[in-house]
């Protein structure tokens, strides 16, 4: 048997590493968001299996911001803003209505300002990081149930919060205009061409 030489196994080295690099590449997102929701980090909402069993006197003002990104739609909070309990569950409503006259699918993806508010602020449910197919001109309700939970108040760096801004942004679910595109393509043509 041959042995390898030292520019085969440099060629072999460099392989391996391009392709760990590619995978790494792809796990990275999906990693840093599950990395941000577990631990609250640069003002990522947690989720909660449970409200917290204990409500504070103490009130917070929750406010609701909403954006999109390069997508045909509108999309607003049913409130401006809440004033809730800190340990009390808080319920909110968002209205998306695609404008166009063809489905997107959308995402939505959210932080929390101030970052230190973050690991406080939980839901308990969210229509976030899950792709939403809107048809044209339809409108849908979204839900986002949610508490900030009572350790805030403790906390010597969060101690004080009296306001927080819940921020969504709908973008694009990845592959899925491309795709649509792809479909309308041949159809346009066809019709085209009998025509």
């Amino acid at each position: 048997m041959k042995k390898p030489t030292s520019n085969h196994l440099v060629a072999i080295a460099c392989a391996a590493g391009v392709m760990f690099m590619t995978g790494a590449a792809f796990a990275a997102v999906p990693l840093y968001q599950l990395f941000c929701q577990v631990t609250g980090f640069d003002g990522t909402v947690r989720k909660a299996d449970k409200a917290p069993d204990v409500q504070l006197d103490e009130t917070v003002l929750i406010r609701f911001d909403t954006n999109v990104r390069g997508l045909p739609m509108t999309f607003r909070a049913e409130q401006v803003s809440q004033r809730v309990h800190i340990g009390e569950t808080g319920i909110a409503y968002f209205d998306v209505t695609n404008t166009s006259d063809r489905p997107i699918r959308a995402t939505a993806g959210y932080n929390v300002v101030p970052e230190r508010a973050g690991p406080y602020f939980q839901k308990l449910q969210c229509f976030c990081f899950e792709g939403q197919t809107i048809q044209p001109g339809q409108t849908m309700k979204f839900p986002v149930q949610y508490f900030v939970a009572p350790e805030m108040a403790t906390d010597r760096e969060s101690r004080g919060v009296e306001e927080i801004t819940l921020s969504y942004t709908f973008y694009p679910t990845q592959g899925f205009e491309q795709a649509a595109k792809a479909d309308i393509a041949p159809n346009a043509q066809a019709s085209g061409a009998a025509g």
